[in-house]
């Protein structure tokens, strides 16, 4: 059986405990942090946002703001010197983008177990990368799933 080599790994994270676990597991697979390239999406702003039509709030501030807090999530959890990039979109659409951009060889992605009407209403971004991307992907389990 052949060993199987990954030289980008991306790892989405929302900073969960799902996504810790994934970030977790691709160090293990990857062997060095350098070989991973951590990604977090945030959501774009409501054109109608009190915060935005004040111009309290911009996308720059919150990707400064979500950058500082996403470093110490990586130190934290042993991952300091992976990559870090910060998006704002749709987390599948910015997810898959991203690890073409990186010629990416797989992808670890947490599933949060949603189900019935909250998987409807919400969609599941681990589906949506499986359908979109052109590398291998790992879905990873829920810690908690029976």
């Amino acid at each position: 059986m052949s060993q199987l080599n990954y030289d980008v790994i991306v790892v989405p994270v929302d900073f969960s405990e799902e996504s810790q676990n994934a970030l977790q597991t691709s160090l293990a697979l990857a062997g060095d942090v350098s070989k991973l390239r951590v990604i977090h999406v945030l959501p774009p702003l409501e054109a109608i946002s009190p915060a935005v039509v004040w111009g309290d709030l911009s996308d720059e501030h919150r990707i400064e703001t979500v950058t500082k807090f996403a470093e110490k999530f990586l130190q934290t959890h042993g991952a300091t010197g992976a990559s870090l990039d910060i998006r704002v979109g749709g987390p599948a659409n910015e997810i898959t983008e991203f690890a073409t951009e990186v010629n990416a060889d797989l992808i670890v992605v947490s599933s949060h177990g949603y189900h019935g009407m909250k998987r409807f209403l919400l969609g599941s971004v681990a589906e949506s990368v499986i359908r979109h991307a052109e590398c291998a992907v790992l879905v990873l389990r829920r810690q908690d799933a029976e």
